[in-house]
């Protein structure tokens, strides 16, 4: 099995930083990406920021500038560093791996329990 497990959130005032943290674990063939998600109360999950095996990155508009996504070179683990926090970043934070695991490297979608991040304005 694999297991995700995230940490580092809290509560931050306004203009802040965090840095999550998510640490794949398991029987793990190759990671391919790992994404930060959130869910904020009332509203859809959306994507964040996603790091594939090869570095390459994406962010969403609104955290463009401010969040940073990096990892260690096999992606297992990987970090969210949150900048100029915003009250409108309040959200459960997951963690999602795109990865491939067993003797036939088949590929799997796995997600962590979330972590709480809330700003203060």
């Amino acid at each position: 099995q694999v297991q995700l497990v995230e940490s580092g959130g809290g509560l931050v005032q306004a203009g802040g930083s965090l840095r999550l943290s998510c640490a794949a674990s398991g029987s793990i063939l190759r990671i391919n990406s790992m994404a930060w998600y959130r869910q904020a109360p009332g509203k859809e999950r959306e994507l964040v920021a996603l790091i594939t095996s090869g570095d390459n990155t994406n962010y969403a508009d609104s955290a463009k500038g401010r969040f940073t996504i990096s990892g260690n070179n096999a992606k297992t683990t990987v970090y969210l560093q949150m900048n100029s926090l915003k009250p409108e970043d309040t959200a459960v934070y997951y963690c999602n791996a795109d990865l491939q695991r067993g003797p036939w490297g088949f590929q799997y979608n796995y997600w962590g329990q979330g972590t709480q991040v809330t700003v203060s304005s």
